[in-house]
């Protein structure tokens, strides 16, 4: 993976790269560290964003039976072929925006028939209800990753260097506020939120259910793995190997909501320096992401109040991600352009 302590001489010189554009210092606010973070990563003074795709992954969680979601399970099986024929919310950005997508079938608790569009890397169908055993396996867990590492990586050896992530799975809010209670640690009721649309009385069961399944497993962080495999989804798993994958060949990660931030979280504690290659694109309106955010030590490009998933953020998100390479290496400099700089204090 990329060192996390990149040579100073190119900090130092991406940094004078972009004070000397023909703007006041700082005048392009998040996107000049955005634009240095790029640079460094690729090593280059001349950054470039190529092939952008978006990973979905889809997977059911038992959780469900515990009546943690306004939604039935089979709306996952409905979504990822509403995805198929291209009428999701991430479709319509995607589109918007040229970037590709891959749907993924990590664990869906049904069969499809053989599709075009639809990348099949099945653990199980659907993981089991955390709330008395373990979501899956730690053999089930790390095939998962290693799926999500061989796909990330098969997007990379075909020309990729920025790669988003999204997720579809009902109840999958539940797996992701159980993790960071664990991982964090922090109480699950500050983790938890509405999900896909829980009143007041939903939520309240939603976190009694969350805290007795804590209790029942009695884990602590120092197991990131146990803790993927006991409380995480098929789609979490894949996503948290996916990312890794990626890291591990130099990309650049564009990071989506809560449920992609809980796949990252697992991610840093399994390799802390993945850190480095992350862009988190927007804060997610459910209720637990922006304390995740500060957990990451994350500074989100968008605020919209967004809370949809499927990578909807990281495809809101990537006309900033190409307006910090294209200033960088398009705007011009104050000498080139013959403007004067600021008069220096005598």
């Amino acid at each position: 993976m990329t060192s996390t302590t990149p040579d100073s001489k190119l900090r130092n010189s991406l940094q004078h790269k972009i004070d000397t554009k023909t703007k006041p210092t700082g005048a392009l606010g998040k996107l000049e560290s955005l634009a240095l973070k790029i640079g460094l990563l690729q090593s280059t003074l001349e950054p470039v964003l190529r092939r952008p795709v978006i990973l979905v992954f889809a997977g059911d969680h038992g959780i469900v039976q515990a009546g943690v979601s306004p939604f039935p399970q089979e709306v996952t099986q409905q979504m990822v072929l509403n995805f198929l024929a291209g009428g999701a919310g991430i479709n319509v950005f995607a589109r918007q925006h040229g970037i590709s997508l891959r749907i993924i079938d990590a664990g869906v608790a049904a069969d499809f028939p053989p599709h075009a569009e639809l990348i099949d890397a099945k653990i199980g169908l659907g993981t089991a209800n955390f709330s008395n055993q373990p979501a899956m396996t730690i053999e089930q867990c790390l095939a998962a990753i290693t799926k999500g590492k061989v796909l990330a990586q098969a997007e990379i050896a075909a020309g990729t260097n920025v790669l988003g992530f999204g997720e579809m799975g009902i109840g999958n809010t539940s797996s992701a506020a159980a993790l960071m209670s664990v991982l964090c640690p922090l109480p699950v009721s500050l983790c938890a939120g509405r999900g896909t649309g829980l009143d007041d009385m939903g939520l309240q069961h939603k976190i009694a259910v969350l805290q007795q399944a804590l209790q029942f497993h009695g884990l602590d962080a120092s197991d990131p793995l146990k803790v993927l495999a006991t409380f995480g989804g098929f789609e979490i798993a894949m996503m948290t190997g996916a990312m890794l994958g990626a890291a591990e060949k130099g990309a650049l990660l564009l990071i989506d909501g809560f449920i992609a931030s809980a796949a990252l979280l697992v991610a840093t504690r399994l390799d802390p320096s993945i850190i480095d290659h992350c862009v988190f694109t927007h804060r997610s309106g459910e209720a637990g992401h922006n304390m995740l955010l500060q957990e990451l030590g994350a500074d989100p490009l968008l605020d919209l109040g967004m809370r949809l998933g499927e990578g909807t953020g990281c495809a809101m998100a990537w006309p900033l991600v190409q307006a910090a390479v294209n200033f960088v290496n398009q705007m011009a400099s104050f000498e080139s352009a013959g403007v004067s700089d600021k008069i220096e204090s005598a």
